[in-house]
């Protein structure tokens, strides 16, 4: 116990690092993700035959195979196969990687929210717009919009806890978010090796912020009742 209580500063002070970089993940997929699943949202709704089935093919590809495999493709596919390593090998490199990857991924699984709150709003909505001389974007951004963000509020909290435990994927390509600090003192780190209880911290970052999430979001539901 004393020995740990000795490590602690110092594995505290790792933790925190590692945990900013999962931060900066987590909020930089959300902000690319959000607008990016509307466009393909959009792109799969499309009347025009070959961009929505080129659509509709993308995302089956992309919820059809493990985010992992998708993070060392796009990683090391450009150096490996392409020999041209658009990435380069270091962090900030693996960051962007690692951002593509997850915004690409997430936007996909977004859009199907997104296009299920848009297609579940009652058509007569959309008629009875028409009818009062609206056009088609105003009756999007004042009528289908409010009501969509309503019904996809729910399942996008889902999809917002799982990315916080998604992040720790990147350490597949050696990002060194939170659970790459905690794991790093088993292998020797800051003069520490064999110590597996860093790992039992980072479960505490992550129950932290996910239970910062969970009450931001359920906040939100409840100021979006007025719907019903």
């Amino acid at each position: 116990m004393e020995q740990i209580l000795e490590q602690m500063p110092v594995v505290v002070s790792s933790l925190n690092i590692g945990f900013i970089q999962t931060l900066k993940l987590f909020f930089v997929t959300l902000v690319g993700a959000f607008p990016l699943g509307l466009v393909i949202a959009f792109g799969s709704m499309s009347r025009f035959r070959p961009l929505s089935c080129l659509t509709k093919l993308l995302v089956w590809i992309i919820r059809g195979t493990p985010l992992m495999i998708q993070l060392l493709i796009i990683y090391y596919f450009p150096g490996l196969v392409l020999h041209n390593p658009i990435w380069g090998g270091g962090e900030a490199g693996r960051f962007l990687a690692a951002s593509v990857s997850f915004i690409l991924n997430y936007a996909c699984y977004f859009s199907e929210i997104y296009r299920g709150g848009i297609q579940g709003v009652p058509i007569g909505q959309e008629e009875a717009g028409l009818v009062l001389g609206m056009t088609r974007s105003q009756i999007f951004f004042k009528i289908t919009l409010l009501q969509m963000i309503k019904r996809i509020v729910p399942p996008m909290s889902n999809e917002i806890i799982t990315l916080v435990k998604d992040t720790s994927l990147a350490r597949i390509i050696a990002l060194q978010e939170i659970i790459w600090a905690g794991q790093a003192f088993m292998k020797g780190s800051h003069g520490i090796s064999g110590a597996i209880w860093p790992l039992f911290f980072t479960a505490v970052y992550y129950l932290i912020f996910n239970g910062v999430l969970t009450v931001l979001l359920g906040q939100l539901e409840k100021k979006l009742d007025y719907f019903r």
